[in-house]
């Protein structure tokens, strides 16, 4: 009987140590997944700061388009029409 109660508090320890390396791993992975959503929200800071600047570069880029398709136009009516 007592050789039962033995094994089985063996086992119990066995399954202890194994929950416990388990916990540790579950730990570590938090811990990386904490880190690794600091540095996503750094990169979306990053990005939602620079996203004016680049509405300003879209903008003047609409404006050099505009410019140049009205000079090709104008060229072309220049060239044909007059």
């Amino acid at each position: 009987m007592s050789d039962m109660s033995f094994k089985q508090a063996k086992e119990l320890v066995e399954r202890m140590e194994f929950s416990e390396i388990a916990l540790r791993k579950a730990v570590d992975n938090l811990e990386k997944s904490s880190q690794n959503f600091e540095t996503t929200l750094k990169h979306q800071e990053d990005i939602i700061n620079k996203l004016p600047y680049a509405d300003k570069k879209l903008s003047y880029m609409y404006i050099a388009v505009a410019v140049n398709v009205g000079l090709i136009i104008g060229l072309l009516i220049g060239k044909y029409l007059l």
